[in-house]
């Protein structure tokens, strides 16, 4: 027998609007751990790209396009961004000499670990701040929202330091 009654639609209003308050707060968050980690702008779009190429090294941009939802045109353009900026070589495929390759580079790689790095600090100091109570609840509550999101919305990583899978349009 279930006890927990169904939550009431103003629960459930009160409990998406805190949630997008707090994501709201995070991008903010986000954004300085960006700036802190490198004076190379780059874009949300562009960090997608390498979270996906940190997961899936070395795919082709049609895959890269499929796993972003993006049209080829612009995943390459984007591919273009961060070659030049060092980040990203594109490298013939050892199985069809008509496909490339994307990799992350020493470059790139080192990139996403300072942002992450940057970004966990940053979460640390937050969390650090919380009381015990508060820091249980909150993980009790992430946890209770990835395996929502395990039921048939955007796939989580097992891997703690890769963000959800992206599922809007680049």
């Amino acid at each position: 027998m279930n006890t927990n009654p169904a939550p009431s639609q103003r629960e459930r209003q009160q409990t998406t609007q805190a949630a997008r308050e707090l994501i709201e707060l995070l991008e903010v968050l986000w954004e300085r751990g960006r700036d802190m980690v490198s004076p190379t702008p780059v874009s949300a779009s562009q960090l997608r790209v390498l979270y996906s190429l940190d997961r899936e090294e070395g795919i082709s941009l049609r895959t890269l396009g499929d796993l972003l939802g993006s049209a080829p045109p612009s995943v390459s353009r984007m591919c273009d961004r961060l070659e030049a900026l060092g980040f990203v070589q594109r490298l013939p495929s050892p199985v069809s000499r008509r496909q490339l390759e994307l990799h992350l580079t020493v470059h790139g790689k080192a990139y996403l670990r300072d942002l992450r790095a940057q970004r966990e600090e940053a979460l640390l100091a937050v969390v650090a701040a919380m009381s015990p109570t508060s820091r249980k609840a909150l993980l009790r509550g992430l946890i209770g929202f990835q395996e929502a999101l395990g039921e048939g919305a955007p796939t989580v990583s097992s891997r703690p330091d890769t963000p959800l899978k992206d599922v809007s349009s680049a």
